[in-house]
């Protein structure tokens, strides 16, 4: 978990840091919607190499990479907005190592963990980065202001490279199917990494090889696939709004300082971290205890979810005080953190062997949200600014949280028509 906790500070230490600098210097909010979307661009291009990576060689071996990666370019970005090509470049490159890292996670994920305790294990590993979103909010702001926005990447830097050393010695490869604790947890050579060849056991007592394939056809054109697809696209695009835009939000639209606002700046995320661990254990007593299917625990816990977090989304510009957004943002990223026991478990549910290739396809989705989302909003806001002068009138705001409102919407009916718990993929 602890990796994920510095994935998700970075980049709202990025935000932070570069709302900081870019509005010291004046960068309008268009031009700051851009570079806070470049990031995604990396990102987008390396989720389905990542997954394909980590089917082929690990996910252990595809993590230190992608994390030595990540903290070399932190520690070099250079946080003047008035360098933009050197900022942008930066960005891509942090955007590439970390895409690498969710797909890696679900292949690591459905090679060790037998499928009773997908849910808890899934929401536990993934409810780390919000955990580092909420440290993020709380003690970024100060370190900023007393050393500087360039500190920010050198802290992520330095916890980046103490991570991987941590990974290095620690992690190992999961126990091949004749383990006995790979018999034990249910585990068979179906879930281990697809190798070039796999040798085949013939009649006469010999043995034949054959080059696996990934059924990419019938992935991409699966219609449960592209239920996941389709919530990961606006679970994403909700989180990415709010992540990269609510310090502007408090700063402009409320005229709140961040720094003014004590802890309560971070409570959506620990309000994401703690519902994230409750729709994981409710998932797995849920199918274990064979109150509802699989297929209809995740459809119940993606639905609540995500209508949940519509209704809160669109209030959140209704509030006009620091207590109201607090506590909107927070019910909004609980409740989608709530649905990812539904469509972001179910990876590993119809593809166990093909997860982490999954997982890429639908994360690729998912960074394609924070692109538009993240630019979008820029474009928004600076339209209402240019029309009324001013940020702080709440219409500025209000299509900002109506459209990811109304995805949640469309999304979630989207999971309930197509949709399956079932294993669909040998």
């Amino acid at each position: 978990m602890s990796l994920e906790v510095k994935y998700d500070d970075e980049r709202v230490g990025f935000s932070i840091a570069y709302t900081v600098a870019a509005d010291a210097a004046g960068v309008n909010q268009s031009s700051k919607g851009t570079i806070l979307s470049t990031f995604y661009y990396g990102y987008a291009c390396s989720q389905v190499p990542g997954g394909w990576a980590a089917q082929k060689i690990g996910g252990r071996k595809v993590l230190l990479l992608s994390f030595v990666l990540w903290s070399a370019t932190c520690a070099l970005v250079p946080l003047d907005p008035n360098r933009i090509f050197v900022l942008v470049i930066a960005r891509l490159l942090v955007g590439v190592a970390q895409g690498f890292i969710f797909p890696s996670i679900h292949t690591v994920l459905a090679q060790w963990v037998p499928p009773h305790e997908r849910s808890r294990s899934v929401s536990l590993t993934t409810s780390g980065m919000y955990l580092g979103a909420a440290a993020g909010m709380l003690l970024l702001p100060s370190l900023v202001k007393y050393r500087g926005p360039q500190s920010v990447f050198l802290a992520e830097a330095a916890l980046g490279a103490m991570w991987s050393l941590l990974w290095f010695k620690y992690a190992s490869d999961p126990p091949s199917s004749q383990h006995p604790k790979a018999t034990a947890a249910g585990f068979g050579e179906s879930l281990l990494p697809t190798k070039g060849n796999q040798k085949l056991k013939v009649e006469n007592g010999g043995s034949s090889t054959r080059t696996a394939k990934i059924p990419w056809k019938r992935i991409l054109l699966s219609l449960p696939v592209w239920a996941i697809v389709v919530n990961n696209f606006t679970f994403h695009y909700a989180l990415y709004v709010l992540m990269n835009w609510l310090p502007t939000y408090f700063e402009l639209g409320l005229q709140l300082s961040l720094q003014e606002m004590g802890s309560s700046k971070m409570l959506p995320y620990l309000n994401m971290f703690i519902f994230s661990n409750i729709g994981g254990v409710v998932a797995d007593h849920l199918v274990t205890k064979r109150i509802l299917s699989v297929t209809n625990t995740r459809k119940f816990l993606n639905t609540i979810g995500f209508i949940v977090a519509s209704l809160a989304l669109m209030a959140i510009p209704i509030f006009r005080t620091s207590a109201g957004a607090v506590f909107c943002s927070s019910v909004a990223l609980g409740f989608l953190a709530l649905g990812r026991a539904g469509f972001a478990v179910n990876h590993m549910d119809i593809a166990p062997r093909y997860a982490g290739i999954v997982m890429g396809v639908s994360n690729t989705a998912g960074t394609l949200a924070g692109i538009i989302g993240v630019d979008l909003t820029g474009k928004l806001l600076e339209a209402a600014r240019t029309a009324d002068s001013s940020l702080s009138s709440p219409e500025s705001w209000r299509l900002v949280f109506l459209i990811p409102g109304l995805l949640c919407v469309f999304s979630s009916f989207v999971f309930l028509l197509f949709s399956t718990g079932e294993r669909i993929f040998d």
